[in-house]
Order: structure tokens, then sequence, then C-alpha cells
């Protein structure tokens, strides 16, 4: 099935102005009841589900990194030897802010279609130094040969989760356009591997759109409020400024 984002290739993800660019269709489709199941890209996902909606399942994870993929021309370097004012491709807000913090000496611009089309984008002309994908992507295509360097998608925003030894640890960042400002904090909070009753099983507990049958509803509970907390920290540092200031610079662009 084709979505908004598959259809507009000519702009910006970011300046669309829409949400669930990648699954409205497919949730309309399932929401008719003409297909069983959707399966999406969780990255594709908005925040907030459409009421009665939920993850039912989430694959094993894979490779959570981002991945630099040199034009051959460049074969052997690297993001930090690439010559000055190398344009990078990337269709992520997120990737973009990241990278212009860490390498300045990069320009980077707006890269649209599946990974066929960006990979012939970078290989048949000039316009790219590199391309910025996402590693689980190229991995299940089986292009791994293609990666270079290990490094929503409409918000400067970032987050990751690893759970170790019982403890759920949370990372969540933000970013402005450009990479100068940024805010970065780690929580942590203990997840016992407790199976669910056949109470809360029988009842699907669903906190924000996940529907987990065997992890018991008070790890759910410790782990939303985690999330909750990080965020409200992370806004206590000064990150709802930083977005207002992303979102205005990305309107005026």
């Amino acid at each position: 099935m084709s979505t908004t984002g598959d259809k507009i290739l000519d702009t910006a993800l970011s300046k669309i102005g829409e949400k669930s660019l990648f699954t409205k269709e497919l949730e309309n489709a399932l929401e008719r009841n003409e297909v069983d199941l959707v399966v999406h890209s969780l990255k594709d996902l908005p925040t907030t589900l459409p009421p009665g909606f939920t993850i039912g399942s989430v694959l094993k994870r894979e490779n959570p990194h981002d991945a630099v993929v040199l034009h051959p021309k460049h074969a052997g370097k690297t993001l930090d030897t690439l010559p000055e004012k190398s344009v990078i491709g990337t269709s992520s807000l997120r990737r973009a802010a990241q990278l212009k913090k860490r390498f300045p000496h990069l320009d980077f611009k707006d890269i649209r279609g599946n990974l066929n089309t960006r990979l012939k984008k970078l290989d048949e002309k000039e316009d790219f130094a590199a391309i910025i994908l996402a590693a689980a992507g190229l991995k299940r295509m089986g292009w791994e040969r293609r990666i270079s360097q290990e490094g929503g998608c409409s918000v400067p925003v970032a987050v990751h989760t690893m759970v170790k030894d019982s403890q759920l640890y949370l990372t969540g960042a933000v970013y402005s356009l450009d990479g100068s400002d940024s805010l970065k904090e780690t929580m942590q909070t203990g997840i016992a591997a407790a199976a669910a009753s056949p109470e809360e099983v029988d009842e699907q507990v669903q906190r924000v759109g996940v529907t987990a049958s065997k992890i018991s509803g008070e790890a759910q509970d410790r782990a939303e409020r985690l999330g909750v907390d990080l965020a409200k920290l992370l806004l206590s540092k000064g990150a709802k400024e930083i977005l207002t200031v992303a979102r205005q610079l990305n309107d005026a662009r």
C-alpha cells in the first residue's frame, strides 16, 4: 500500500505538515476490516495512536544505530575526513541536528525516497558525498556492505533504551536545528522480569498504545512513569524552548 509519505517525495517530511505520514492509509484499511494487521517501522508511528489501536507485537531488536553510506569516490573516508562543505543527505531533522553538532564542517541536504532510490541518487550523481540511513534497514535488505560508518524523524529529539540486570535505562535528548544547543539526560528504573498474572493478561492492559501480555502491569507502569519523568526533567532544563525555536526555524525555511 502507498501512503502520503510514499507519494510526496519533493518535500521534506518536516514540511508536509501532517502526522502519520507513513501509517494513516494502512490504519484506515485496518479500521475498515480490509486487512487483519499492519506492519510499520516503529519510528514512523506517531507518539499517540488512534483510539482502539494498539502495538500488539514488536520484532526482536535490530541494530538501532544510524549508518553512513559514502559516495563511491569517497570510499575509505569517514565523516571526520570528508572535505569541507561536503553535502550529507538525510530526511531526518534529528539526524541532521546531531551531525551538525558533531561535524560542523559538513553541509546537510534533504533526501527522500526508499532505500533503492536514495542509494541510486548517491551513486549516480554528484549531489551527495554521503547519506545517512538506518543500519537496520540496510541489514534487512542485505546491503550491510554499503555501511561505511555506525552512527518520529520530523522533530530533533532522540531516545535510546537499554535493559540490563532488571534495570531499564532511558536516555532522551533534544537538539537545536544547527546542533549548537542540546540537552541529554539518562534515568533508570527497576523492572523485575515477573510474568503478568492471569488477571492482567485477560484484561490486556493497554498503556500508551502498547499491549504487553507477558510483562506485569506494575513493570509497565514503572516504565511509563520513567518516560514521563525523563520528559519532565528535560523540560525543566529548557527542552521546550529549544524545540520551540527549532520548529520556528523549520517553518521559516
